[in-house]
């Protein structure tokens, strides 16, 4: 996949979607804890789960290191695997007391594959939650890579269905300039199209990637196209 064809792919959806200004979340902070929320789960269960944080006045590290972990997570219960994400937001906010004093910008001064790293260590932080808050938090130039990316890029044919994250960013990092905004816009425009049409079972016909031509040959489910 080369920097051509990404650029076109990301013309296509621009053009189809528009602007999404994403990712949704009033404070840094704030994005950190909806990035560790959405794990697994659906961003309306995350919206409700910060609502529920927000009214009770835990929405802040000193009061979610302060809160009871069962309080907790009966608070963020929409979010699903409620006990395990408190815990990881226990994790994380103890983290952030000990690293920066709680001081985020402070914190995104640091060089960004070193604060990766970091973040990394952290109890339930993988890879995409790292790279999430590096983004949307941080404003750090590092592309998002979600199942939303493996799908589509796959059924385009572009990467094999089971490459390794690092590899797949890899790809685009090589590949787009080092933007923050276009690394925002496109994963922003990529998780859009995934939930409203590249779905797991796809909505094809009237798709901006699919190839009209193909839509009717049997042979290839998934008439994704280029041109």
């Amino acid at each position: 996949m080369q920097a051509k064809e990404l650029s076109i792919i990301y013309e296509k959806l621009r053009c189809c979607y528009g602007p999404q200004h994403w990712w949704p979340g009033d404070t840094p902070f704030e994005v950190c804890i909806g990035a560790i929320l959405t794990q697994n789960t659906a961003w309306q269960n995350v919206e409700k789960a910060i609502q529920n944080l927000k009214a009770a006045g835990k929405l802040d590290a000193p009061s979610l290191r302060a809160i009871p972990e069962a309080e907790l997570a009966n608070l963020i219960r929409p979010s699903g695997y409620y006990n395990t994400k408190a815990k990881k937001l226990k994790a994380f906010v103890t983290w952030l007391e000990q690293r920066c004093h709680d001081d985020l910008a402070n914190l995104f001064q640091t060089e960004t594959a070193s604060l990766r790293q970091e973040l990394l260590d952290i109890y339930g932080i993988g890879e995409e939650t790292a790279d999430s808050i590096l983004l949307y938090a941080g404003y750090k130039p590092v592309f998002v890579v979600d199942a939303y990316t493996k799908r589509i890029f796959s059924r385009l044919r572009l990467i094999p269905p089971a490459k390794p994250y690092a590899e797949i960013q890899a790809i685009f990092m090589n590949n787009l300039p080092e933007d923050t905004p276009l690394f925002n816009e496109y994963h922003a425009l990529i998780v859009r199209h995934g939930k409203e049409t590249c779905r797991r079972q796809p909505r094809c016909r009237g798709c901006c990637l699919a190839r009209s031509d193909a839509l009717n040959n049997t042979q290839n489910p998934y008439p994704c196209s280029l041109v």
